[in-house]
């Protein structure tokens, strides 16, 4: 089985349904999406029950505890496993109330979903191939419409739904079958408002990623068989969840922790908090700009994907530095189209071009244009964003790279004299051996960071924790030291 947690890539609503959802035999059971390791061989050990479950995968999503998350469960079965994760989060619960339209002749094939407040998605595609007509639709939504107000009803008992507008979202059940439902669900979270949609279950199909492009941000499975063909074989007991059970879980998260992670963080509200879109060369490119009252400077996040904006781990790091005054600027590095070519990823040059574009159609917003520019580089973006601080048209005064490659930045290593941070796992071997090699080359001050017990993506409890401080040390050194002095 294959531990999965990876970024999809957010597009057009589509039919992604796959053989299963088809009721067919599967193809290719023991294939693994690209860059995804296996655990095929190993006997899988079950899930004791829904809310052993979700005590491990709470394990897996810890770093997103303090981000602004939304936890919702898809009734029946996923709540159990949700309010442990919620628990553990210190997040607020609730659930995700949707219902699938199926076409008439084949109920699991999904041609749209609905949700409340009158949220309703179609799949132009299916609706078209399944030569469903205006009535057609009508008749089912009408259906699942008293189903859906129903189940609003027994489960919410009169209380408002949690708002989702600008927060992450975190879709939890009990397992994947044939995805339709959780599929509904991303759809209608994403309507909702949510900025960002994770999905977290503890088993699925080997092809979850792949069914899920489109739909969720990331993707986090725990256990991936070889052979699967239901739910139930990850668990020991898989007894029916009851909307009694799905009640008192939810009448006991807003009783127990909901209030720990409270929406209104009675902070004072950002001078700029919006998604803008940038000319870089001969795209357009997607940012989300934060401007805090009497910023001490700005960071620009680079990443190499085009998912920069949307990376909980950026995010998380990003409200740090918010907290301390710092503006932030995440943006997508690649438009769609590009981050289809692999290779694009690691065009540094081309990378770094986009980072230049960016800091140079920042310094011409009048609430941004005087602040001292920090770059923040993870991966393949550390090394674009070592490149472009050393172009003559900028003036950088701060690098922090989490995990990144500054290898990739190979001769201008020789030229970067911005104060540098290198934060690296302890756990990330490679990394670190490259890491230590780029810190010798570059001629202005240059640290190591080693974060004890960590990995390449800091998944481990406490380590983006410590990654968010190092860098917000940094930055506010730096940055604000550029305003007295300079």
């Amino acid at each position: 089985m294959s531990p999965i947690s990876a970024v999809v890539r957010p597009g057009p609503l589509r039919d992604t349904a796959g053989p299963r959802d088809r009721g067919q035999s599967p193809k290719g059971p023991n294939s693994i999406p690209l860059g995804l390791t296996s655990r095929h061989t190993r006997q899988m050990s079950p899930f004791a029950d829904r809310r052993d479950a979700g005590r491990q995968l709470a394990q897996r999503l810890k770093h997103l505890y303090g981000q602004g998350v939304v936890v919702l469960g898809l009734p029946r079965g996923g709540v159990p496993v949700a309010f442990e994760v919620a628990e553990a989060l210190q997040a607020p619960l609730d659930v995700l109330v949707v219902r699938k339209l199926g076409v008439p002749f084949q109920p699991e094939l999904a041609f749209g979903a609905i949700g409340e407040d009158g949220v309703r998605v179609l799949n132009d595609g299916v609706v078209r191939a399944a030569s469903l007509d205006d009535e057609d639709v009508r008749a089912v939504e009408c259906t699942q419409r008293i189903e859906l107000r129903r189940r609003v009803e027994r489960f919410r008992r009169g209380r408002d739904r949690i708002p989702l507008t600008g927060r992450i979202a975190v879709i939890v059940d009990d397992g994947i079958a044939t995805g339709a439902t959780a599929r509904a669900g991303c759809q209608v979270a994403r309507a909702q408002g949510a900025s960002t949609v994770i999905l977290a279950v503890p088993i699925g199909p080997d092809d979850i990623v792949a069914r899920f492009s489109g739909y969720a941000d990331e993707v986090v499975c725990l256990e991936t068989p070889p052979l699967f063909f239901a739910v139930g074989q990850g668990y020991r007991n898989f007894a029916q969840t009851s909307d009694d059970e799905v009640i008192a879980l939810l009448d006991r998260a807003r009783k127990d922790f909901a209030s720990a992670a409270a929406i209104d963080t009675g902070a004072d509200p950002p001078l700029r908090d919006e998604e803008v879109r940038v000319l870089a060369g001969p795209v357009s490119v997607a940012g989300h700009l934060i401007i805090p009252e009497n910023p001490r400077g700005i960071v620009v996040f680079a990443h190499g994907s085009r998912n920069s904006r949307h990376s909980p781990r950026n995010r998380y790091v990003a409200d740090v530095l918010n907290g301390a005054g710092l503006g932030t600027l995440l943006f997508d590095l690649l438009t769609p189209a590009e981050e289809r070519n692999r290779a694009n990823v690691f065009d540094i040059e081309l990378l770094a071009s986009r980072l230049v574009d960016v800091t140079r159609w920042l310094a011409t917003r009048p609430d941004a244009g005087d602040l001292p520019v920090g770059y923040f580089g993870a991966s393949t973006g550390a090394g674009a964003a070592l490149v472009a601080a050393t172009d003559p048209r900028m003036e950088v005064r701060a690098v922090v790279s989490r995990g990144g490659r500054p290898d990739l930045a190979g001769r201008s290593l020789s030229n970067v004299t911005a104060p540098t941070l290198l934060i690296v796992g302890g756990r990330d071997h490679v990394v670190l051996e490259l890491n230590r090699q780029a810190q010798a080359v570059i001629p202005g001050p240059c640290e190591l960071a080693v974060v004890p017990g960590a990995t390449h993506l800091f998944e481990e409890p406490g380590t983006l924790e410590q990654v968010a401080n190092l860098a917000c040390d940094w930055f506010i050194d730096h940055l604000s030291r550029a305003v007295t002095t300079g």
